[in-house]
């Protein structure tokens, strides 16, 4: 027997023991789905840099696909998560994404992680209009004319706001910045743009590869610059580390790619005083997000963060579009039927927008990590 055959009766085993779970746990009166099931693609980063964004999406999207069809699945069919992992490379997605497109005949996809993969893999996908939701939110500008490659996490310009907004509030003018060669460099670049209208300054700016193990190097530059408050922008808590072993007690303001507890496991001892300008605190739910809380915790026995939310919304996401649309529509018709406002658990979006999923910044959360869980912070950031 060789490797793959292997690793397909492994899941298939896996399969019916979850089959007989859901059967058990299922409402009353909810009938079970049967009939051909209804294929979506799933690419995140499962290993590499990125795994720490793609492990807790993945376990959203499974928890999703489980409750759905524990509810019936769609008109009575279930749906069927086709889950690859990219190794956080965009080589790897674009061959995940051909052999889930051409070979497994999926009728949308989700992912992936990171924005190189997503850029990626949009390539393919939107000249076909297949239906992509990608966890990474809206980057580069080639993206914005991909109308049917939508995002369900804020946009980077929307995440650089969101830090600026934070070091506003604490009166810090003097920024240092620690961000990766992926989509903190994307990131940073919209800081940059917007720096002067919030008064601020980056006296320290230091780069370093998405898959470094060590910073100290850049960490001592930022350090010798002195700055009221530091920004990082990367997946891996890396930088936090450096930071904090170079003595340096500044306010952290970290994107959201760092709110999960992957990262914080990473961080180590450093993982006190790190703000996060997110969307879903476990510890402390808002009151719409609370029954996801509470089966996510039931379902792992761990709280969740932004990441898992992101996994179950984007789910949710394509199983709307399939009521609207209906099973059997195009590509294009099921592109429409997500285009417009979608009530998530993570956060309201409105996939009409011009950045492709409407978040406002008013919707943010802040939080601080203390001790290495989170809390929510009183600030709200407020439309300008």
């Amino acid at each position: 027997m060789n490797a793959k055959r292997k690793i397909g009766g492994i899941q298939s085993a896996f399969a019916l023991i979850a089959a007989s779970t859901i059967a058990l746990s299922a409402p009353a009166g909810a009938q079970q789905p049967a009939g051909e099931p209804i294929k979506i693609g799933v690419i995140v980063a499962l290993t590499g840099a990125g795994a720490s964004l793609g492990i807790p999406e993945r376990n959203g999207a499974v928890l999703a696909e489980k409750i759905i069809n524990s509810k019936g699945g769609v008109n009575g069919r279930p749906i069927q998560l086709i889950i690859e992992d990219d190794a956080s490379n965009p080589d790897g997605a674009i061959s995940k994404a051909n052999n889930l497109i051409y070979r497994e005949k999926i009728v949308a996809l989700i992912g992936s992680s990171q924005t190189a993969s997503t850029v990626a893999i949009g390539g393919l996908t939107d000249p076909i209009k297949l239906p992509q939701v990608a966890f990474s939110g809206l980057g580069p500008a080639i993206e914005r004319d991909r109308k049917c490659v939508l995002h369900i996490a804020p946009s980077q310009a929307l995440n650089a706001r969101a830090i600026l907004e934070y070091a506003k509030s604490i009166g810090a003018k003097k920024l240092g910045a620690l961000y990766d060669s992926g989509y903190g460099t994307v990131v940073y670049n919209e800081l940059r743009k917007i720096s002067e209208a919030y008064d601020v300054t980056f006296v320290a700016t230091e780069k370093f590869e998405i898959s470094a193990t060590d910073t100290t190097s850049q960490a001592a530059k930022i350090r010798a610059a002195q700055p009221e408050a530091i920004i990082v922008v990367g997946v891996t808590g890396v930088p936090i580390r450096s930071i904090r072993q170079l003595q340096m007690k500044q306010t952290i303001i970290a994107a959201n790619g760092l709110a999960s507890y992957e990262a914080v496991k990473s961080m180590g001892d450093a993982a006190d005083n790190v703000v996060f300008p997110e969307f879903l605190v476990g510890e402390d739910p808002l009151p719409h997000q609370a029954e996801f809380v509470r089966s996510y915790q039931r379902e792992y026995n761990r709280l969740p963060k932004i990441l898992e939310a992101l996994g179950w919304d984007a789910v949710h996401v394509m199983l709307e579009a399939f009521k609207k649309a209906g099973l059997g529509a195009g590509n294009e018709k099921l592109c429409e039927a997500i285009r417009g406002p979608f009530k998530g658990d993570m956060t309201d979006y409105d996939f009409s927008a011009d950045d492709l999923n409407g978040i406002k910044l008013s919707n943010i959360v802040f939080s601080r990590l203390v001790a290495g869980q989170f809390t929510r912070l009183p600030f709200q950031a407020k439309e300008q």
